[in-house]
């Protein structure tokens, strides 16, 4: 047997949460307003451990050009854009002015604003609008699931050599292995892709729901 991670209970991933840059008040009001007032998408936000992941790269990268795919509330935005340097940038994609208006309280509440374009719309038409040279240092996909090809498609190309890829929910609860819908289809398709890509070196962790972290060559 193959050692591998171990599953989290409620306890410990209690414990895991706060041995590892805990939520500060900011992160801990955005998590409670958001299932609060949205309990029905609430699961559409990235974990704790996750958004100080996040921030921990992007700094350990030195990120200066970041983008994110997918925005919802604001928390894994609000992230990134801790972990940037002065002068750095991250331009989100979203289609909800509802969701984005909770994540641009929370930016100016956490001094981040001004790092942070966010453009509304079908973000595979604002990434096609993007500079077409390897100018990203970082990007963070955590949006529709069948468009994930979309995104990719077009961001690799504009990823500096060295620059990362992150992409959420690549496990699917588990059911990449029998998929259920088409979300589950689309992610199982997309993960394949992704391995057979020659223009990236992947490794996929078990963090939250499944996180895959692609290196770009």
């Amino acid at each position: 047997m193959t050692t591998k991670s171990i599953p989290l209970t409620n306890e410990l991933h209690a414990y895991l949460v706060a041995h590892g840059s805990p939520p500060d008040e900011i992160i801990r009001d955005l998590a409670e307003e958001t299932r609060a007032v949205l309990p029905e998408h609430a699961t559409m936000q990235v974990a704790p451990e996750q958004a100080a992941f996040l921030t921990f790269l992007t700094r350990l990268l030195d990120v200066r050009q970041a983008v994110e795919v997918g925005t919802f509330t604001g928390l894994s935005s609000l992230a990134i854009a801790r972990g940037l340097p002065e002068g750095g940038r991250l331009t989100c994609f979203d289609i909800s002015e509802e969701f984005t208006g909770i994540a641009r309280r929370y930016w100016a509440r956490a001094g981040v604003q001004d790092l942070i374009d966010l453009c509304i719309g079908p973000a595979a038409d604002g990434l096609r609008e993007l500079p077409h040279e390897r100018h990203l240092d970082f990007a963070f996909i955590d949006a529709d699931k069948t468009g994930y090809p979309i995104y990719w498609a077009e961001l690799v190309p504009r990823m500096r050599p060295g620059g990362v890829i992150a992409v959420d929910n690549v496990l699917r609860g588990g059911r990449v292995i029998a998929p259920q819908d088409a979300g589950d289809r689309a992610i199982a398709a997309f993960n394949d892709e992704v391995l057979a890509d020659v223009r990236v070196d992947p490794v996929m962790l078990p963090i939250a729901d499944g996180l895959t972290l692609a290196r770009v060559r």
